[in-house]
């Protein structure tokens, strides 16, 4: 009886893991197991500085812009190399980290800017013009990434799947955006992607976001806030009813 009852709970438990992936990938349209050859990730704040991380493979670097890394799978990256190339006046690189998948090395730069419309004058991010435009009760963010690379070379193990994309994390609730239909990923994140051959012709991605300027983070800080404040007056007018009600009983005493 009790091996039976083991069996029907694995069973459960194998239905439910199931059910969880299906659900995540018909939520998130698939993007568990999107794999892209480049990747710009964006964490924007309202204030207009951001998180920038950049994953990618060491051929990816080479062909989109030039840079001076071995190809060879067995060769060590040059992580001081990759900070120096993206270090410039308007970026700080605060993590070079390699990686592999599928035997093939990657990387992924994490650079911060104070200010996201400057991030054009860093010299590996100069494909793309960013702009903030401030309205009284939200804030636009536009993006355009053109220009050919500078090294559009191939790369035997690519087959012609290879996708680039621009991910951006967003700080508040997003009114507008032309990401497209299979858009909102997990929360706030928005997906542009293309092909790796459409990046190396040059071929442009624009980006227009429109979100409301108060965080997620502050409006959550703030409903807690409100929320505890609340609680702590029930609480005051609970206990002072308490005690005008044991006053009551000690005078009629």
């Amino acid at each position: 009886m009790a091996r039976r009852t083991e069996i029907r709970v694995r069973w459960v438990v194998a239905v439910a893991v199931i059910a969880l992936a299906a659900w995540g990938v018909s939520q998130y349209g698939g993007n568990l197991v999107r794999q892209y050859e480049y990747d710009e990730e964006i964490y924007l704040d309202v204030n207009g500085s951001a998180i920038v991380n950049v994953n990618a493979s060491v051929a990816s670097l080479v062909s989109l812009h030039g840079l001076a890394l071995d190809t060879n799978p067995a060769a060590t990256i040059d992580r001081d190399y990759l900070r120096k190339m993206y270090g410039s006046a308007v970026t700080r690189v605060t993590r070079v980290a390699p990686w592999r998948r599928a035997g093939r090395r990657f990387v992924q730069v994490r650079i911060e800017v104070d200010d996201i419309t400057k991030l054009s004058q860093s010299p590996l991010f100069a494909w793309s013009t960013y702009q903030i435009e401030r309205r009284p009760e939200e804030l636009i963010y536009r993006q355009h990434m053109g220009g050919a690379p500078v090294n559009p070379i191939t790369n035997p193990s690519w087959d012609g799947s290879e996708l680039v994309s621009v991910r951006m994390h967003l700080p508040s609730r997003i009114r507008f955006h032309n990401a497209g239909a299979d858009n909102l990923k997990r929360g706030n994140i928005l997906v542009w992607e293309q092909t790796l051959t459409d990046r190396q012709a040059g071929k442009p991605i624009d980006i227009e976001v429109r979100i409301e300027r108060t965080s997620i983070l502050y409006s959550t800080l703030l409903l807690f806030a409100v929320s505890g404040g609340l609680a702590l007056l029930v609480m005051a007018g609970i206990l002072y009813w308490l005690v005008t009600r044991a006053r009551g009983r000690v005078k009629k005493a």
